[in-house]
């Protein structure tokens, strides 16, 4: 194996076939009969196997004649909600899986000669990983190159400090902390560069001789899972509590006097205890988040995780960087200023393709050879041809000097066959990077250095003018920095370069042999905003959220692409990393109230300006590409790391993976968070509202039995509702319905609202209020239909106890099913955008289908205690349950009217 050609893709399959993919060992999947057995591992389950014995105990007593139907048909449900379970689970699950791979993260390697980013799975023993500030280390391998290279290696040695990296023998054994020449799965680059062979993959590696333990821990859960959790026991207990009274109360005034009575009881409580308790909840509420995350994906903004879309609904304030997320990261290199004057290139994007556009003399042109050349030797980019057009590796930056150099005539030539030595590696603190080696043009070894020009002047003592070098005084500084801030101000983007001839070939750099350098020129690079960022930061606006750009560019240079977004005005000003480090702590904090836009900014300012918004009481949403950007990412509520530019130790630290790197993209998923969350408080509104009213009914049917008239002429147990009907109910209205309103098309407008709390709850004061309202409802209507039909009450009527009841079971169903109507806003009109969801429609027409076999099949009809209706009782029963729809349209428009 060549290490400056890699494997070949052939032998990379080959090697992959021998030693599997470079994953550690995950925990066995579940097999199915354990997932099956899950389903039935709940309390409520538990008590509906205790109503099963209880009936067939009773069957048992009575003789055993004819067939269990209670045993039966309870069981049945119990299945029935099993493999419905089992479905929402199995479909979550597919979601997480596919959003795992969508976050896979990625290596650069050798292959055939030529770079290639492949998913760290796919990386073999013999791989060439070539390493930069910011990767993850994909693999555990040994060093051939290294310059200035350190490794975080917390994550196996505890050690905080990263370690430095040289490819230098060991000779003899030592600890993971002491193998300076090799590099770990797991561990993150924290600067310089280096290539390794990769020596370990998957489970041989160090890290997966601790998988096991790393497979141990448990993740807390989310506070939307948290507050699901509470309000699903505080409704468990809350039933019981009525449940017990509702037995009590039938034991008491119904004068039981046979076993089967008292198993009806028994049998009614269990079964309103289960049915009043939405236990397939959290199933439904993960389902949901993931269909949501999903879709989000779809849009290019990744989820690591499915909670997250609760927090990314919230954000109020959107702290983003500039290049690649407001801009097009398009970065073309357009002016060149030296001593002897200016040139402007034209040409956009990375096509080389363009020439010198301004007339310029032979001097300033030889000046502009040297720092393009400069600045395409001092450079980590590769810019390549292939089938779908010229095409970059590494940073856009550097890249742009690779397109700019071949726009001029003799570049392209004198920088062929450099021989290239040594390296010290940009970093986010020094803002510059050099390269040593000989250039065959001047026969000579030769340091060619590029950054910040404000910060390569301090590192400068002379300056080219033409063919010679002259002392860069204090007015010839002054000129530069002239030069640089009217760049700045027209909105470039400005580099240095400098360079300085060396006595003798340095196969090693530190960073003092950037000193004494002769200064080149200012290049200024443009990167256009993007037109979408425009929109999306007026829509941001208007939603309430505050964007705030920080960016290491030129404060001047800042502000002007800020104002030309719209982020802030002409007339502001950028604030710098220098000026904030002489804020103390209470102007530091005044300042992120009022200033939108940070300049020149350092990784330890962007963590202090997150903390400051958050302190104030913001949901921070905070982009990020380099390795340095990651404490502020993991800091920040939401963090997004760019899935063009970002490093993948940023893509391990968010919780947001920008497949874009647009900032449209990230309002544009602000504004599905909300909807998901909207659509959770929907399902979550349907379903305790439905809940609620088969507990009035079966309460004040029970306590208000001689006030409706609800009696046995045979002298047995009279209640408004059967178990089995209790539980048919809860099967057929709570899973379609509120699976549907969980992908409900948005309510309204969004973005014209406030952010909301984290800390408000999703069950707030208003919609326990409206649940309990809706229930009420429903138990009246219900109680009223079976009123209607029964001799005697407050309405005469002539039917059967058994016609009445079946009224009543009939009318509770749609009720239900007109609430879901209802539940889809909490002041708009249901009948606005009413066939907006035909997952809704299609649920509501499946539930009422069943209701109709229920009442009128004859199996179903001995399993259910149903009877047939005829067309004046459907009428009736529907009518009636149509009264939740209108009383809940009075109250809505009564609540527009009060909000007007």
């Amino acid at each position: 194996m060549d290490p400056d050609q890699g494997l070949t893709k052939h032998r990379a399959q080959e090697l992959m076939e021998v030693h599997g993919p470079n994953e550690l060992r995950a925990k066995p999947p579940v097999p199915l009969w354990r997932k099956i057995l899950k389903q039935f591992q709940d309390p409520l389950i538990y008590l509906l196997f205790v109503a099963m014995l209880i009936s067939l105990v009773a069957w048992l007593f009575e003789g055993a004649t004819g067939a269990p139907i209670d045993v039966i048909v309870i069981g049945a449900i119990v299945i029935l909600n099993a493999l419905i379970g089992l479905a929402q689970e199995s479909k979550a699950e597919g979601a997480v899986a596919a959003l795992s791979r969508m976050t896979a993260a990625t290596s650069t390697v050798l292959r055939d000669g030529s770079l290639a980013s492949v998913p760290s799975s796919e990386l073999v023993p013999g791989d060439i990983l070539v390493l930069a500030e910011g990767d993850a280390v994909g693999a555990d391998a040994r060093l051939v190159t290294a310059t200035g290279l350190r490794v975080q290696e917390s994550s196996l040695t505890g050690e905080s400090e990263a370690t430095t990296k040289e490819p230098a023998t060991l000779h003899a054994e030592a600890s993971i902390g002491d193998r300076h020449n090799m590099v770990h799965k797991g561990t993150a680059v924290v600067q310089g560069v280096g290539r390794a062979v990769v020596t370990a993959t998957g489970m041989d590696t160090e890290m997966g001789a601790i998988a096991d333990m790393l497979d141990s821990t448990e993740e807390d859960e989310a506070p939307l899972t948290k507050e699901i959790n509470k309000v699903s026991k505080l409704l468990g207990l809350l039933v019981i509590g009525i449940a017990v009274v509702v037995m009590g109360a039938l034991f008491l005034l119904n004068g039981v006097t046979s076993v089967a009575d008292a198993v009806e009881i028994l049998l009614l409580g269990v079964s309103l205890a289960v049915a009043a308790v939405p236990e397939g909840l959290p199933a439904i509420l993960s389902l949901v988040l993931a269909l949501g995350v999903q879709s989000l994906a779809k849009r290019n903004a990744v989820m690591k995780n499915l909670h997250s879309v609760e927090t990314l609904g919230s954000a109020s304030v959107i702290a983003s960087d500039k290049t690649g997320t407001l801009t097009r990261n398009e970065m073309t290199l357009r002016r060149v200023v030296t001593a002897s004057g200016e040139i402007g290139l034209s040409g956009t994007g990375y096509e080389p393709s363009g020439e010198v556009a301004t007339d310029a003399d032979d001097a300033t042109l030889e000046e502009a050879r040297l720092v393009l050349g400069g600045g395409s030797i001092a450079n980590n980019a590769q810019l390549t041809n292939a089938d779908e057009g010229w095409t970059i590796q590494g940073d856009p930056t550097e890249a742009a000097f690779l397109v700019a150099q071949h726009k001029l005539e003799g570049i392209v030539e004198r920088a062929q066959g450099f021989q290239r030595h040594a390296e010290v590696p940009f970093t986010s603190d020094r803002k510059m990077m050099s390269v040593a080696g000989y250039s065959p043009y001047v026969d000579r070894h030769v340091l060619f250095t590029k950054g910040a020009p404000d910060v390569l002047l301090d590192h400068c003592t002379r300056q080219r003018v033409g063919e010679d070098t002259v002392e860069l005084d204090d007015a010839r500084r002054a000129r530069i920095l002239t030069d640089v801030e009217r760049l700045s101000a027209e909105g470039y983007r400005t580099l240095g370069v400098a360079y300085k001839h060396l006595p003798e070939r340095f196969d090693e750099l530190g960073e003092e042999a950037e000193d004494e350098l002769v200064f080149g020129g200012v290049v200024g690079i443009i990167d256009p905003p993007r037109d979408e960022a425009r929109g999306a930061i007026r829509e941001a606006h208007r939603a309430g959220i505050r964007t705030v750009m920080i960016t290491g560019d030129h404060p001047r240079t800042a502000a002007s692409i800020a104002a030309d977004l719209g982020i802030t005005g002409q007339d502001a000003r950028a604030l710098t990393g220098q000026e904030l480090d002489r804020l103390t702590d209470a102007e530091f904090q005044e300042a992120t109230r009022e200033v939108d836009v940070y300049a020149r900014v350092a990784p330890e300012h962007k963590l202090r300006i997150v903390d400051a918004l958050q302190a104030d009481g913001n949901v921070v949403a905070m982009t990020g590409d380099g390795v340095n950007d990651a404490p502020a990412l993991k800091t920040a509520d939401i963090g997004i790391a760019m899935g063009i530019t970002g490093t993948e130790v940023t893509k391990e630290s968010a919780r947001m993976i920008l497949a874009d790197d647009n900032y449209a993209t990230i309002v544009a998923a602000v504004r599905q968070g909300r909807g998901i969350f909207d659509n959770i408080r929907k399902f979550l509104r349907f379903l305790l509202s439905s809940n609620m009213g088969e507990v009035v009914t079966v309460f004040f049917g029970v306590v208000l039995a001689g006030v409706i008239g609800l009696s046995d002429p045979d002298g047995g147990l009279a209640v408004p509702l059967l178990a089995t009907q209790i539980l048919w109910i809860n099967l057929i209205t709570d899973s379609g319905p509120a699976l549907a309103m969980g992908v409900d098309p948005d309510d309204g407008d969004l973005m014209a609202r406030k952010p909301r709390r984290l800390d408000d709850a999703i069950i707030d004061r208003h919609m326990w209020g409206r649940v309990l309202f809706i229930g009420l409802v429903m138990g009246a209507v219900t109680l009223l239909t079976i009123d209607m039909f029964l001799p005697g009450g407050l309405i005469e009527g002539s039917d059967s106890l058994e016609v009445a009841r079946t009224a009543g079971f009939t009318t509770l169903v749609f009720a239900q099913l007109f609430n879901a109507f209802n539940a889809r806003s909490d002041d708009r009109s249901a009948f606005r955008g009413m066939f907006a969801n035909k997952w809704l429609w299609g649920a509501v027409g499946l539930a009422a289908v069943l209701q109709v076999a229920v009442v009128h099949v004859p199996f179903m009809q001995t399993a259910f205690g149903t009877v047939d209706l005829d067309l004046a009782h459907w009428g009736v029963s529907v009518a009636m349950a149509s009264l939740v729809l209108w009383t809940e349209e009075l109250a809505k428009l009564l609540r527009r009217l009060s909000a007007r």
